[in-house]
């Protein structure tokens, strides 16, 4: 009979109910902390796929970009047969940076169009 007196008294609830909002302010803030961690979880696991992904590709553009001087060394070799070995390397570069030129400038345009003014 004593117990229910005491769940009675205004003091022992307000004091269970002021452990209890304390609990659910500790719970929430742990919570809030875990959301956050599982976050930046997932922001270092998609900074790491991107990292290799970028590493990917700089690799190969690596290896591709050295096809690319064989095959033109393959070139001046066969334009060697043709004309003098300085003439036939000339030429050769005088066309890629023609080319090279050409696709810069197309690229500057699209870029241009792609920015909007303000």
């Amino acid at each position: 009979m004593n117990n229910k007196a005491e769940n009675k008294n205004p003091a022992t609830q307000r004091e269970s109910f002021t452990e209890l909002l304390g609990k659910l302010a500790n719970n929430s803030a742990a919570v809030f902390h875990d959301e956050i961690e599982l976050v930046f979880q997932r922001i270092r696991e998609k900074v790491s796929v991107v990292h290799s992904g970028a590493l990917t590709v700089v690799t190969g553009a690596f290896i591709s970009f050295a096809a690319f001087l064989s095959l033109c060394a393959a070139l001046v070799i066969e334009l060697t047969s043709y004309m003098p070995p300085v003439i036939a390397a000339l030429a050769t570069g005088a066309a890629l940076g023609l080319i090279g030129i050409v696709m810069v400038f197309i690229g500057y345009k699209q870029l241009k169009k792609s920015i909007p003014k303000t």
